[in-house]
C-alpha cells in the first residue's frame, strides 16, 4: 500500500498551523491572545548545620558515589483522611518500581526510613522561613501545622514529606506589575535522583531531610519574561537574607503554565532560571497543539465514549520490513505488539513542541508508566514508501483497521505489554478532552516529556507525630527587627549610586551589596568602582580560574585594607584580584611578589618614556592615532602599576615629556 503521506511535511505544516514562532520572535500579544498565565513554586534550601526534623548534619554530600549501605523497597499507595486514593500515587504504583536508597552513614538515621518520630522542627531552619515570609510581605500563621504530603515517587524512602504553611497572601514588586504571593511552606527536602531505569530507581539520601522553603505564587505572569523576572526576584529575595544555601540543586523553581482552553501543567525542578522562559514559551503552544489535535478528534468522533484500540500480538519472525531500532530491540527478545487507533491518521506527526511530534506524548508514557526504555514504539505516520509493504497491509487486516486510523507498533518485555496497551489507551483518550493535566520534566532545549500524573488534594493529612507550634508576636517582631533591605530597594540604592545594570544580576545574585556598601564606607571607595570590580573583574575570573581552596568574597574586602593600610595605589587592586583569587590563603605580600611589584624598586617610570618613544619609531608599524601611547603604557605597566595611576601616566605619554 502506497501512500503519499510525509511526517516531515505534515509536522511542519502543523507547526505553521498553530502559530508557532521562535520565543525570541513571539510578540507578548500572542500570549495574551493565547491566553497565557503562569505561576512558580520555588523552592530553596536553607543554609542550617542540621537538617529539618533530626539531628544529622545539613549540607554533607555523598562524593564519589560513596556509600554504606543500601535499602531497597516497593512503594504502595494509602488512602488519604478523606477516604481516597491520590492519581499520583496509583499512577507510581502502576510502574512496579524497585526503589533503591544509597546510604551514608553520616549523612542519615533511622528516621529517613520512619523507624523513629521527627525530633521538634529545626528552630534555626524555622526563624530563616520567618525572615523570607516577611520579606515577602506575607501574613503570618498564628499556629504552625505540620502534614503529610505523600511522594510514591521513591524521592522520599517514607512515602511522605513533612511539610507546613509559614505564612499566606503576600507580593512582589517586579518591573511592570505585582506578582501576589499564594503561600510559603517549609518542607524537608527529598533524596538526590542517580538513575531510573527500567523498573529500578536508585536515589543517594544525603540531601534528604534538608530544610527547604517553598514560595508558591499565583499564576500573575502573562509573559515567559515575567516568569523568569519573578523567579530571579524571589531568588535575590532568599539570598539577601544570606541564610539560604546556593549551587546547582540548592533553588528549583516548578513552573505551572496554561493557556485559555488548556490546563494547569507543572514543569517540575527546573534548576537554571534561564530555562524558564523557552520552557513555558513551548508549553503555551504544547497546549494549542493538544487542543488543536482534540478538536481534529471531535470532528471525525464527536460520541467518543466508546472509542477503544484494537490490538494484536504479532511474529515478528514472519515480519521483513521492521525499522532497524524494532529489530533491534526484538534481538533481546522482546514481545511485539501491534495497536490501532481509529480516526488518528495523521495526528501522530502533529507538531507539539520543536522536534517533537504527538507521538512523542504516547512513547513518553510507555517509558515512565510502563518502564519500556526509549526507543519502544514506532508508528505508520513514521513508515515511508520502503516500508509500505505486505508487512504493513498485514498488519491493518490483523487489526481491521479503517481508512482515517493510525497504527503504532510497540515492543518491550512481555510483562511490560499489558501495561503498555492500557498506557498508549489512556494517553489517546485524553487526546479527545484536550490538555491533561500533569507534571512534565524539563530539558536543557527548552522541550518536556511526561514525568507523572499531576497530583491532588487525596495527597495531604496531619501529621499525628508533630504537635502544633504557637508562632508569638514577640518572636515575629524579633526576626522583623534584623530584615535586610528588600531587592527593589537594593536596585534603586545601586541605580543611585550609577552603578551599571548589567551588573545588578551579578551582584544580587550573590548578595554583594551590603559588602559594597561597607568597601565604600570603610575606605571611602565610590560604590560604582567597588560594584564594578566585582561583576566585570571577579565575574570573568570565577569561569577561567580555579580557586586552589574555597574563595570568600571577604578577601576583597581584606583586598582593600591591605592597599589602604600600606599606603599603595588602588590600580595595584586589579593586578592582585587574580592572584587572591585562585589562592585565597596566599598572604598579601606574597601576593604582591607574585605581581613582580617590589617596595624597594624606586624606579621614575616617567623617565623610561622618551626611550622607549624612540624604540617604538623603530618599530612601529600601526599608523592608527594612539598606537603609540597605548604600546609606552603596555610597556611600563609592570613597573608603573601600583607607583603611578594609569590615567596620569597616559597623560605623560601624550603630553610628550616628564614629569
Amino acid at each position: 500500500m502506497k501512500r503519499n503521506f510525509d511526517p516531515k511535511t505534515n509536522f511542519e505544516e502543523t507547526r505553521i498551523r498553530i502559530g508557532y514562532t521562535p520565543r525570541k520572535q513571539t510578540l507578548p500579544e500572542v500570549y495574551h491572545n493565547l491566553g497565557f498565565m503562569c505561576g512558580l513554586e520555588v523552592h530553596q534550601q536553607l543554609k542550617t548545620d542540621k537538617k529539618l526534623f533530626c539531628h544529622c548534619p545539613a549540607g554533607v554530600f555523598q562524593k564519589d558515589g560513596r556509600y554504606d549501605a543500601e535499602v531497597v523497597r516497593h512503594m504502595r499507595p494509602t488512602l488519604s483522611e478523606m477516604g481516597g486514593y491520590d492519581g499520583t500515587a496509583l499512577m507510581e504504583f502502576k510502574t512496579k518500581k524497585t526503589v533503591i536508597y544509597r546510604i551514608a552513614n553520616v549523612t542519615t538515621c533511622t528516621y529517613d526510613v520512619d523507624d523513629t518520630p521527627p525530633f521538634k522542627i529545626n528552630p534555626q531552619a524555622l526563624e530563616i522561613a520567618m525572615e523570607v515570609a516577611l520579606l515577602l510581605k506575607t501574613n503570618i500563621v498564628g499556629e504552625f501545622h505540620i502534614t503529610r504530603k505523600q511522594y510514591l515517587d521513591g524521592s522520599i524512602p517514607t512515602g511522605f514529606q513533612r511539610t507546613g504553611i509559614i505564612s499566606i497572601e503576600g507580593q512582589i514588586p517586579l518591573k511592570n506589575k505585582t506578582v501576589r504571593i499564594i503561600q510559603l511552606s517549609i518542607e524537608e527536602d527529598s533524596c538526590r535522583e542517580v538513575s531510573d531505569v527500567g523498573h529500578v530507581r536508585v536515589y543517594t539520601t544525603d540531601r534528604l531531610g534538608m530544610p527547604l522553603i517553598e514560595t508558591v505564587t499565583y499564576p500573575d505572569m502573562k509573559t515567559p519574561e515575567e516568569s523568569a523576572e519573578a523567579a530571579h526576584y524571589i531568588r535575590f529575595l532568599c539570598r539577601s537574607t544570606g541564610k539560604v544555601r546556593t549551587g546547582i540543586g540548592a533553588a528549583r523553581e516548578d513552573v505551572n503554565v496554561s493557556i485559555r482552553g488548556g490546563t494547569r501543567v507543572e514543569i517540575k525542578g527546573v534548576s537554571r532560571i534561564h530555562l524558564i522562559p523557552e520552557l513555558v514559551h513551548n508549553e503555551a503552544f504544547r497546549q494549542k497543539s493538544l487542543l488543536e489535535i482534540r478538536d481534529a478528534l471531535l470532528a471525525k468522533i464527536p460520541d467518543w465514549d466508546g472509542w477503544r484500540i484494537r490490538h494484536a500480538i504479532l511474529d515478528a519472525e514472519k515480519l521483513i520490513t521492521l525499522s532497524s531500532r524494532a529489530r533491534e530491540a526484538l534481538d533481546r527478545e522482546y514481545s511485539l505488539a501491534a495497536v490501532n487507533l481509529p480516526g488518528f491518521q495523521s495526528l501522530l506527526s502533529f507538531f507539539t513542541q520543536p522536534g517533537r511530534p504527538f507521538a512523542e506524548e504516547i512513547s513518553d508514557r510507555l517509558k515512565v508508566i510502563a518502564c519500556i526504555e526509549k526507543p519502544n514504539m514506532t508508528h505508520s505516520e513514521e513508515w515511508r514508501e520502503a516500508y509500505q509493504g505486505e508487512d504493513w497491509q498485514a498488519i491493518r487486516e490483523a487489526l481491521g483497521a479503517a481508512e482515517g486510523d493510525a497504527q503504532i507498533l510497540v515492543w518491550g518485555p512481555e510483562a511490560d505489554i499489558p501495561t503498555a496497551l492500557e498506557t498508549i489507551e489512556e494517553r489517546c483518550r485524553m487526546a479527545f478532552a484536550g490538555v491533561p493535566g500533569e507534571t512534565r520534566k524539563s530539558f536543557q532545549d527548552g522541550t518536556t516529556m511526561f514525568e507523572r500524573v499531576l497530583p491532588g488534594a487525596d495527597r495531604m493529612y496531619p501529621d499525628t507525630d508533630s504537635a502544633p507550634i504557637s508562632i508569638s508576636e514577640a518572636f515575629i517582631d524579633r526576626v522583623r527587627s534584623r530584615l535586610p533591605v528588600e531587592v527593589d530597594k537594593r536596585v534603586a540604592q545601586l541605580k543611585s549610586c550609577s552603578v551599571p545594570e548589567d551588573t545588578f544580576t551579578y551582584l544580587l545574585r550573590y548578595n554583594l551589596v551590603p559588602l559594597i556598601e561597607r568597601i565604600s564606607m570603610d575606605f571611602e571607595v565610590e560604590p560604582r568602582f567597588v560594584a564594578t570590580l566585582l561583576a566585570h573583574r571577579l565575574k570573568p575570573l570565577q569561569g577561567k580560574l580555579e580557586p586552589d581552596s574555597p574563595f570568600s568574597f571577604e578577601r576583597v574586602y581584606d583586598l582593600f585594607a591591605f592597599i589602604q593600610a600600606q599606603k599603595l595605589h588602588r590600580d595595584l587592586i586589579f593586578e592582585l584580584l587574580p592572584v587572591i583569587y585562585q589562592h585565597p590563603q596566599m598572604d598579601m605580600e606574597a601576593a604582591l611578589a607574585t605581581i613582580g611589584y617590589s617596595r624597594h624598586d624606586h624606579v621614575n617610570v616617567s623617565s623610561l618614556i622618551p626611550l622607549l618613544r624612540e624604540k617604538f619609531e623603530k618599530i612601529r608599524i600601526s599608523k592608527e592615532e594612539g598606537a603609540e601611547v597605548r604600546w609606552i603604557m603596555g610597556a611600563l605597566k609592570k613597573a608603573a602599576v601600583g607607583r603611578i595611576p594609569m590615567r596620569e601616566l597616559a597623560d605623560i605619554i601624550r603630553e610628550g615629556g616628564t614629569r
